[in-house]
């Protein structure tokens, strides 16, 4: 396949001339830089504020027409990546076009929720900000490598729901179903034809093959784990019909679904009927396609499916118990009460605070979470000893506490971070930018009158992370290598 700049105007797109209407402003926008959007993590700032925040550090921005949440860095100091404001999960740093599918899903507060190829974790985090981090979000991925970028993004920006499953989503089990379904499919990537600097990898038979039959494989797999009634939608960042169109017009033919429409205020082109002697359900026309032009961002495609059986939700959800399977549920109990007096008497946390927290304890760890159910006990079967099929649970929510010894227990600096509002009490230090600096350096400081053990470190009204007070005095404990991109974010504003 040819690439840009050897004589290939298109760059390997030209077999897209008849299908795309806009075909000069379509080449334009993907032979031009795609600009840097951001969604902002609405638990935590509002547009507006946070756009005051990054035009007082020289950024320029401007809104995504049709993306509330979004906004445009049209030119900057540096990356917008290396401020405190994204240090500190107040912003993620996504292409406009990825919004759409998490929009077009539409989950609310309190449903059951599959993201069936979940990471890197970008749709996912702005599935669980949809969902104001109230139900379940079960975001599933094969890779190992590509659950820790997920997790990175999660705890980052502080999601407390997030059921987070190594799994094949084609082999994932059944039992518990879900009422709204994404399926951000692997495929040939021709909408970051921008991105990738006009190279695309050659279209070759094989590939096609092979991805084509796990797209379809996916899709029909994410429909027979939605609840009658329930949505699932289905994306990819290509213009292949082949991917698109035609695997969807496949499932339509013999599961109970139909093409709904999508009702999103968002330009964009209607899905094809017809490619070459191929020819599709008229109904596609409902799908999507995004161009680059239409956001100025990348391309994708997507079509959103609503399963038509009759019925209800299933059994197959429980409630998350305080103890993991295979720990000791009373041993656990304990353990999550001495945590919640810990909160309340020494970190100033009010019990309505605590009321809306559920926690598990799972090893050395206590997690903080807000699924609330969760499917594990179904999928474990029904004796419960042991998982059916190929899948692990890598963590819920949030890691919140772990074991220190003699009884007591040590925030995360994660845990800090997302509840920073409710800490109080007697486990706060201010710091000045002298004090920071020494202990972002590996100094220690003077206790003062604080008490010996964990504290919450603040810097100008924001917690930064978690110090503690021993022998020594006031020593940082945030990670050396978080702490090291924390003081060059932080000289590099002059702050």
């Amino acid at each position: 396949m040819a690439e840009a700049g050897t004589g290939d105007p298109a760059g390997g797109l030209a077999r897209y001339r008849g299908v795309v209407s806009e075909w000069s402003a379509f080449l334009e926008a993907n032979h031009s830089p795609e600009p840097v959007t951001l969604r902002v993590r609405r638990g935590f700032i509002g547009v507006d504020p946070l756009a005051a925040r990054l035009r007082e550090r020289g950024f320029r921005l401007e809104g995504v027409p049709g993306l509330e949440d979004y906004l445009q860095v049209v030119d900057g100091p540096a990356s917008v990546a290396q401020t405190l404001e994204h240090w500190l999960g107040l912003f993620h740093v996504q292409q406009a076009v990825m919004a759409l599918p998490s929009l077009a899903l539409a989950p609310e507060p309190g449903d059951r929720v599959l993201d069936l190829c979940a990471a890197p974790g970008g749709k996912t985090a702005h599935l669980a900000e949809l969902m104001d981090d109230q139900g379940p979000l079960v975001a599933v991925d094969p890779k190992e490598k590509r659950l820790r970028g997920l997790m990175g993004n999660i705890f980052r920006l502080g999601h407390t729901n997030v059921l987070v499953v190594a799994a094949d989503g084609r082999e994932l089990p059944g039992g518990a179903s879900f009422d709204r379904v994404l399926v951000d499919a692997p495929c040939s990537a021709e909408g970051n034809f921008r991105r990738q600097e006009g190279r695309l990898p050659a279209r070759t038979a094989d590939f096609q093959r092979y991805v084509t039959g796990l797209q379809e494989a996916l899709l029909r797999r994410a429909i027979h784990l939605t609840r009658p009634g329930g949505t699932v939608v289905y994306s990819t960042c290509t213009y292949a019909p082949e991917e698109n169109e035609a695997v969807v017009n496949r499932v339509l033919a013999d599961e109970p679904v139909e093409l709904e429409p999508i009702a999103l205020a968002v330009p964009h082109a209607p899905g094809l009927t017809r490619w070459g002697d191929e020819r599709y359900a008229p109904e596609l026309r409902r799908a999507w396609r995004v161009y680059p032009q239409h956001l100025d961002s990348g391309g994708m495609f997507m079509a959103r499916l609503r399963r038509l059986d009759n019925g209800g939700r299933d059994s197959g959800w429980s409630v998350v118990p305080p103890a993991f399977p295979g720990e000791d549920p009373e041993e656990a109990r304990e353990r999550i009460g001495r945590v919640e007096a810990l909160l309340r008497n020494e970190y100033g946390f009010d019990a309505r605070q605590l009321e809306s927290l559920g926690w598990m304890v799972r090893k050395k760890n206590v997690w903080v979470q807000t699924a609330g159910r969760w499917p594990v006990e179904t999928w474990r079967g029904p004796d419960g000893a042991a998982p059916r099929g190929h899948w692990r649970v890598v963590c819920l929510g949030l890691r919140a506490f772990r074991a220190a010894g003699g009884g007591k227990e040590t925030p995360t600096n994660q845990f800090l971070n997302r509840f920073q509002e409710a800490v109080g009490g007697q486990r706060r230090r201010e710091l000045d930018s002298r004090e920071l600096a020494r202990l972002l350096e590996g100094e220690s400081l003077e206790p003062g009158d604080l008490p010996a053990g964990p504290i919450a470190l603040y810097y100008r009204g924001t917690l930064l992370g978690r110090g503690m007070v021993g022998r020594s005095g006031l020593r940082s404990e945030i990670p050396s290598h978080q702490a090291e991109r924390l003081g060059a974010i932080l000289e590099a504003t002059g702050r």
